[in-house]
């Protein structure tokens, strides 16, 4: 993964083109999950399949859509997992977070390149993604589990709606933190980068550090 850095315009590059590209893979393959998984979940929402293209194509392309959500998620914790360790820091960042919650920014303690509520939303989708793919290889070939192993098949019926509801959850307030809660959040995964004002005020040892290799390339 190559080191953000400041750009000739003055912004500073928050994300690489190929981790903009693995996080657009597997947010909109869990998109497609969502949908296709609400309207298998309740009948109240099988129009939504019927939308996407009728019954039968939905549950053809679920486990699929399902896999590339998986490698998306795997190529993620390749990309960041060492950097969604829990640092000292953390802990004061989340001591603070009523400061966080009523965008009083300037009272929360300096943090690295995620905050401690990235990390965590990090690994409820890295965890909950894990539980889909196990219990979802289950639901798709479930006629070749022999009856033996049926506690397989009440595992994975049970997992499976449960894991995606934590999602769910998690989804929810990565859009509203992404796009309502810090503005500029949601253009630095579409463009890449950010300006220097953001990348201060929301990250500043992160910020700082690339100030310094900056000055030391020079």
């Amino acid at each position: 993964m190559s080191t953000p850095h400041l750009l000739p315009n003055g912004r500073v590059l928050r994300y690489s083109f190929h981790e903009r590209l693995v996080h657009w893979m597997a947010g909109i393959s869990y998109v497609y999950l969502l949908l296709t998984g609400l309207a298998f979940w309740s009948p109240w929402l099988f129009w939504i399949a019927a939308a996407l293209g009728g019954a039968a194509v939905s549950s053809q392309l679920h486990p699929w859509a399902g896999l590339v959500f998986v490698l998306a998620v795997v190529r993620m914790y390749q990309l960041w997992g060492a950097q969604m360790k829990k640092t000292p820091a953390d802990k004061a960042w989340l001591e603070a977070m009523p400061h966080y919650v009523r965008n009083e920014d300037e009272s929360m303690p300096s943090v690295d390149r995620f905050n401690p509520g990235q990390k965590i939303l990090f690994w409820g989708f890295w965890w909950c993604g894990l539980l889909l793919l196990l219990s979802g290889i289950i639901l798709w070939f479930t006629d070749a589990i022999p009856w033996s192993l049926r506690f397989l098949r009440y595992f994975a019926v049970i997992v499976h709606p449960v894991a995606a509801l934590l999602t769910i959850g998690l989804f929810i307030i990565h859009v509203y933190m992404g796009t309502a809660a810090e503005r500029g959040a949601f253009g630095s995964v579409v463009r890449g980068d950010v300006s220097r004002a953001w990348a201060k005020r929301h990250h500043q040892s992160w910020y700082e550090s690339i100030v310094g290799e900056s000055s030391a390339k020079k």
